[in-house]
């Protein structure tokens, strides 16, 4: 066989050199953990109310457990010498997203507390957030957003202020005191075990959103309550809504980054988080691709597959190149982070906006090669469009991120 005369088919994912023999085996076990578990349960938690979804018995709560039984623990993956935990990480979190976009951010959300623990070196919070407990990361406010993510203020306008902070932790003695509100975003904030939980600090000369603190709270703290889960349009499968903080009183263990750690500890989980984005929306990408490719092949207009027919070949052609340049690109940028004596967060916004720009337009692309069938729930497309959608918005909205990814590329030394 020449190279000309058939298609060579690639491998599972792309156009990548072959895997060693343990990167297969864990690509083919999350593949079949997203085969058989997230995307069947995912569709089956789309269709539920936001409550249901959450509730005792809910098909979530299986799923998660059986993603708990497969061994991907923090302390597993940091043990990885960096550039092999640098190709793990990208291989699990794009087959979850290829699986199911809302459960794989439920999953990397209840990841962060327990791993930012280990980061820092602080043995008493990674206790309390231990990786059988369910994570969330509260960081936006109801008054702010994306902004929350730049509290060194290089996205502000010169005649704007911050204002008020909804949630303030107020530092005194031995003792953190936390009051306030976070907003309906916070990622399994209506069902999270543990929160790592960023806000504004007091330590005795006054509220300071540049100098803030970072804790980890356990949810079963006096003086915590929780909204109602958040209705949304996309990403149903996961759970977010408000947390609200009445004089909830912790010791100052609880502290994993004070006041003078704030913007590095900022800086890590929005790289970190960036990152991982970028590879579950290249998987979620990848499935609308995977999808569309196989309806072409199987659905004929005018006696032949419509594959035969030069627009949609030539469409599948550019979602194929979107998918696999926003794999090459995350996987770059997370090897870069993960070996790098400073990880790059500019180079993750890039990850995080093109791979989830990338899965708007492909899942747009796939509908169209749907047709009819894809506006229906018959078909999953119409799903995975809506979940692509919301990742716009998500872990800072990309317009927010080119704004300050913009300004991260300034160089002093030319001014």
């Amino acid at each position: 066989m020449t190279a000309t005369s058939a298609m060579f088919k690639l491998g599972p994912l792309g156009a990548e050199p072959e895997f060693s023999e343990t990167r297969q085996l864990i690509q083919q076990t999350v593949h079949r953990y997203a085969r058989e578990v997230l995307r069947p349960v995912g569709i089956k938690l789309d269709r539920m109310t936001p409550e249901e979804v959450i509730a005792p018995g809910s098909p979530y709560w299986a799923a998660r457990q059986k993603f708990l039984e497969l061994g991907f623990t923090v302390d597993s993956l940091l043990e990885l010498e960096p550039a092999e935990r640098a190709k793990t990480m990208c291989i699990l979190f794009e087959e979850l997203g290829w699986g199911d976009a809302g459960l794989a951010v439920t999953l990397g959300a209840g990841l962060l507390a327990a791993l930012l623990s280990v980061s820092f070196g602080n043995t008493f919070c990674r206790s309390v957030a231990s990786d059988e407990k369910l994570g969330c990361w509260a960081i936006t406010e109801p008054d702010h957003g994306s902004d929350a993510l730049d509290p060194s203020g290089a996205i502000f306008n010169p005649q704007g202020t911050y204002g008020r902070p909804n949630c303030v932790a107020t530092i005194r003695g031995d003792e953190v005191i936390i009051n306030g509100q976070k907003s309906a975003w916070v990622s399994n904030g209506t069902v999270a075990d543990v929160c790592i939980l960023y806000c504004a600090a007091d330590s005795g000369s006054g509220v300071d959103t540049k100098r803030g603190a970072v804790i980890i709270v356990p949810m079963d703290a006096k003086g915590i309550t929780r909204g109602k889960p958040l209705d949304k349009v996309g990403q149903r499968a996961l759970n977010q809504g408000e947390i609200f903080f009445e004089n909830v009183t912790l010791s100052k263990e609880h502290i994993l980054a004070g006041p003078d750690q704030y913007l590095d500890a900022v800086y890590a989980v929005h790289a970190f988080a960036n990152a991982v984005m970028g590879a579950v929306f290249t998987g979620t990408a990848r499935a609308a691709y995977e999808l569309a490719h196989a309806y072409a092949h199987e659905r004929k207009q005018g006696g032949l597959p419509i594959i035969r027919h030069q627009s949609v070949a030539a469409r599948l052609f550019h979602m194929f190149r979107k998918v696999e340049a926003a794999r090459a690109l995350t996987q770059r940028v997370v090897h870069y982070n993960f070996t790098a004596a400073v990880p790059s967060l500019h180079a993750a916004m890039t990850a995080k906006v093109t791979a989830t720009q990338t899965a708007l337009e492909v899942a747009s692309d796939a509908l169209q090669i749907f047709g009819g069938n894809g506006l229906t729930r018959e078909y999953p497309i119409e799903k995975i469009w809506r979940d692509a959608r919301a990742s716009l918005v998500e872990d800072g909205c990309n317009e927010i991120l080119a704004i300050k990814g913009g300004y991260a590329l300034v160089d002093q030394d030319l001014l």
